[in-house]
């Protein structure tokens, strides 16, 4: 939902969301256009393998020139593979982080080529990091 509150600096160009599938998924396709794949578990390696191999073709066959991620570890892989197809990466950690940063941000911190906090406090984590106050 977070990404949605950017609509107005992407609606203008060709996009698609990416999320796991489920009741978000299915409503965001009601309007816009969505590649989905089904939830990681935690404690699944299936799951995990599954959500990279679909991530990677995903990745493959959008061929994004920039993506915009606000976090949740099911973007991890599809970042990693959008990056190493050539896209450059914002990432934007979630403003409901204040003290700490999310274990997806730590991970996705040294692929992205703009990594933005609405928290000045998370500087401490990502030192060049851009702190822009709240964005979402």
């Amino acid at each position: 939902m977070e990404a949605r509150q950017l609509a107005p600096v992407y609606d203008k160009y060709e996009h698609f969301y990416f999320t796991f599938s489920g009741g978000v998924a299915k409503e965001l396709k009601k309007t816009s256009r969505v590649r989905d794949i089904p939830n990681i578990v935690r404690r699944n390696p299936l799951s995990w393998i599954i959500g990279a191999m679909l991530s990677g073709y995903i990745a493959i066959i959008e061929r994004p020139d920039v993506v915009i991620s606000t976090g949740a570890g099911i973007v991890v892989f599809f970042c990693i593979f959008a990056k190493l197809l050539g896209c450059k990466l914002i990432f934007i950690e979630s403003m409901a982080r204040i003290q700490r940063p999310t274990l997806t941000a730590r991970f996705l911190y040294r692929f992205a080529d703009l990594f933005i906090v609405q928290w000045e406090g998370l500087l401490e984590y990502f030192p060049k990091a851009k702190f822009l106050g709240r964005l979402l």
